[in-house]
């Protein structure tokens, strides 16, 4: 497992504040940093209704370097027309006035909270004055830059870690937000994505965003390769509600100030380890914060007909509000997960399948198992619930993360307001 504590990477600076967006005095502009220019790779929503600042963002993290991220909280400057993307600009603009020898191409927005409203910018502009001079590279600095981003989370998220590469060690570490409105299918910028016209439309907004630095060497397109891969058995293996955001973002930066080179094979497998281990540890915390949400519930599906089944049943198992209500209840239905499998779209035949909750078979080729109702129900109150679907059609296998469904969610979502 990951190191929970948030190191830092050598070669970047971070920081954060309250500016006054967000209605509570909680932290809401961050700064990240890095002291020269720094391979980067982003994935994004593939929501077709995205926020200015994903359009921004896509196309400064196209030439695969970055000078860092500049960020609010509490509004999403989403479905904001053409003065929303000046926003956004206006922020990297300002950004780079305060960095010296800088673009403002090398900077990423991002936002997150309410959809449907303006920019407060004479707040953000003050808050982004105040906090370079906060910049620093120690852990409480990375802290108060994991905190700028939070909304209906009620703790930051990191994680860590530490590996060799011949005689140099390198730190990759990472920090996320997510709570509600979380169903990523983030994916590399593509030539496709263009910009959306709906202003009328204002609601709720949650978002995952999430930043990882390390200080390992690499070239951007090795780094948009492994940021693919991990995104998807990561990001986009978690859910809440499976409600696409339009401000989804997951942006990795390399410094390359430990002076160890990812190049070769073996270096490439031990990076690629790392990055998966952060990714996911940082994946099941989002779970773990889910609103509402009293207990993790890890869906492992095995021996599926191929990659593409295997997603499919996961994510219909996962996001059924009759099995999430249930594990919420400590309720063994059975019923409710296999039925779940049977309409995902994906080759499943029941009378091959087994099913086990919590190391309990309660379904075995086609029927139920005999098991003691009370016995599981009582396991299912644990913290974390492991369902286990083997398919028995092939070898393809998928783990997704997320929650049960609890009353407070709906309080949340009914009465959310940043």
């Amino acid at each position: 497992m990951p190191n929970l504590h948030l190191l830092s990477p050598k070669g970047f600076r971070a920081s954060g504040l309250y500016a006054g967006i967000k209605s509570k005095p909680n932290h809401d502009i961050g700064f990240l940093v890095a002291d020269r220019p720094a391979s980067a790779a982003a994935v994004f929503t593939t929501n077709r209704v995205f926020a200015a600042p994903i359009a921004i963002g896509r196309k400064h993290v196209a030439a695969g370097k970055l000078r860092g991220v500049v960020l609010n909280s509490g509004n999403a400057n989403a479905c904001t027309g053409p003065q929303g993307l000046k926003d956004a600009v206006t922020m990297c603009k300002l950004a780079s006035s305060l960095i010296p020898g800088t673009d403002p191409h090398e900077f990423l927005p991002s936002s997150t909270g309410i959809i449907g409203h303006l920019l407060p910018m004479e707040k953000i502009t003050a808050g982004i004055r105040a906090v370079v001079p906060k910049l620093g590279s120690s852990e409480q600095h990375a802290l108060d830059f994991g905190a700028s981003i939070l909304t209906t989370d009620t703790k930051r998220k990191a994680a860590s870690a530490q590996f060799k590469i011949g005689k140099e060690t390198i730190t990759l570490s990472g920090i996320c937000k997510g709570a509600g409105m979380i169903g990523p299918r983030m994916a590399l910028p593509t030539k496709a994505h263009g910009q959306r016209s709906v202003d009328r439309f204002k609601g709720l907004h949650a978002t995952m965003l999430a930043y990882l630095t390390t200080d390992a060497m690499l070239p951007p397109s090795l780094l948009r390769e492994l940021l693919s891969t991990t995104t998807d058995s990561s990001f986009n293996a978690v859910t809440i509600d499976d409600h696409m955001s339009t401000n989804d973002t997951a942006c990795l930066l390399a410094s390359g100030a430990s002076g160890a080179k990812i190049d070769s094979p073996k270096s490439i497998k031990t990076f690629t380890s790392a990055l998966d281990e952060v990714c996911q540890s940082l994946a099941y915390q989002i779970a773990a914060d889910g609103e509402g949400a009293t207990k993790v519930v890890r869906i492992e599906i095995k021996n599926a007909k191929d990659d593409q089944s295997a997603r499919a049943i996961a994510r219909s198992i996962a996001n059924s509000p009759l099995v999430k209500t249930a594990m919420h209840g400590n309720d063994p239905n059975w019923g409710r997960i296999i039925s779940a499998a049977g309409y995902a779209g994906a080759p499943f035949d029941p009378a091959r399948a087994t099913l086990t909750l919590q190391d309990t078979i309660v379904f075995h080729k086609g029927q139920f198992a005999q098991f003691n109702p009370a016995q599981v129900s009582k396991s299912l109150a644990q913290p974390e619930v492991h369902v286990l679907l083997d398919c028995k059609l092939g070898k393809s296998t998928f783990t997704i993360w997320t929650c049960d469904l609890s009353k407070d969610y709906i309080t949340i979502n009914a009465d959310y307001h940043t």
